[in-house]
């Protein structure tokens, strides 16, 4: 059974931080391939047109072979929901053992997500810890256990970890910042994706 791992998200745009993650998680638990999935229509928040988002994805981890981007939300209408993403991706890759990357203040709200219940059990779930100081790993680990307590409270079983990843303060949203203000984002973003994102004048005028 092969192992594989899905990283939703907007990637609105991806940065170095997200690469670090990702780059963790698959020597952490040994995975053959990080499945990149960039979402059309996130639930909660407007992003950059899909195309856009998937050329700075795909020009962000060409270099890497146990990367793949993957366009299954794009063959999607309607709001991006991640236990569709899942099925629709283990019809492509059967025989699977999945897991999933997700950020922790993500993953404090899956209780809550659409079949969050039904999606917790059906992949291992690896975690990147937020900032917080030097209290982050203890912070992230109690955060991570109170979710497993309220799955627990209704018979459910959920299996994670924390990634031991070092804290890179960069987000999509600082970067997007930094664009508006003519700041440089030179070495927050690779530079591939640095030169798309100048070259099409993407986030200068783009309110959060």
């Amino acid at each position: 059974m092969q192992e594989l791992a899905i990283f939703g998200g907007t990637f609105d745009p991806i940065h170095w931080g997200h690469l670090l993650v990702a780059e963790t998680a698959l020597h952490q638990v040994s995975l053959e391939k990080v499945i990149w999935v960039p979402s059309l229509n996130p639930p909660h928040k407007e992003a950059a047109l899909f195309g856009h988002r998937v050329e700075m994805l795909q020009l962000a981890t060409k270099d890497n072979p146990s990367f793949t981007v993957s366009l299954v939300e794009g063959k999607r209408s309607g709001t991006s929901y991640a236990i569709s993403t899942l099925i629709d991706l283990s019809a492509c890759y059967p025989n699977t053992h999945w897991y999933w990357i997700v950020g922790l203040d993500t993953f404090q709200t899956l209780p809550g997500w659409y079949r969050g219940h039904e999606l917790a059990q059906m992949c291992d779930w690896l975690i990147a810890p937020r900032q917080l100081g030097g209290e982050t790993i203890t912070q992230s680990k109690l955060i991570c256990k109170q979710v497993e307590q309220q799955l627990k409270e209704q018979s459910l079983i959920i299996h994670w970890q924390l990634l031991n990843i070092p804290l890179v303060g960069v987000s999509s949203s600082l970067i997007r910042k930094f664009c508006r203000d003519r700041q440089s984002i030179r070495y927050l973003v690779p530079e591939t994706v640095r030169s798309y994102i100048i070259n099409n004048n993407f986030y200068s005028n783009k309110s959060e």
